[in-house]
């Protein structure tokens, strides 16, 4: 059996771009950023920040884009897929390699706070609850589960 599976916590580096391809289907690219605390040879705390290319097709795409911007922190699973294509410039064979978001959860609101533990999560098919209750606005009407885009 093999395996390719990723899975990430990280804040988002930039908004997520939505474009549509020539089936119709919809298609969004963005970076995560992932942060990783060590000790080097001489005992000093070092930080280092990894960026990672992500991609997700579909419903999956729609709702990233819709509700994710910049700072946002966000959970992926998905997997490994390298691509490689020639430029017409200068001849040379070109690669990259990105992540296939196949599930996402938002992360807490605001982007601050990185990604620690305890940092709380809401799944893709609710909205994360505000960080300061004073910033509730409930609607006037009952909302229908049906009116619910996803």
């Amino acid at each position: 059996m093999y395996l390719n599976k990723v899975l990430l916590y990280g804040n988002l580096t930039r908004d997520p771009e939505l474009k549509a391809l020539p089936g119709g289907s919809q298609v969004v690219n963005f970076s995560l950023a992932t942060d990783r605390v060590f000790k080097d040879k001489n005992g000093q705390k070092q930080e280092a920040t990894e960026f990672h290319n992500v991609v997700a097709f579909g419903r999956t795409a729609e709702v990233i884009a819709q509700y994710c911007k910049k700072g946002r922190p966000l959970y992926i699973e998905g997997r490994l897929q390298t691509r490689s294509w020639d430029d017409k410039e200068t001849g040379k064979k070109n690669y990259r390699t990105e992540i296939i978001a196949e599930s996402f959860q938002f992360g807490a609101d605001g982007g601050r706070g990185g990604a620690g533990a305890g940092s709380g999560m809401a799944s893709h098919e609710e909205q994360p609850a505000p960080s300061d209750s004073s910033d509730i606005k409930y609607p006037d009407e009952e909302i229908n589960p049906e009116d619910i885009p996803f």
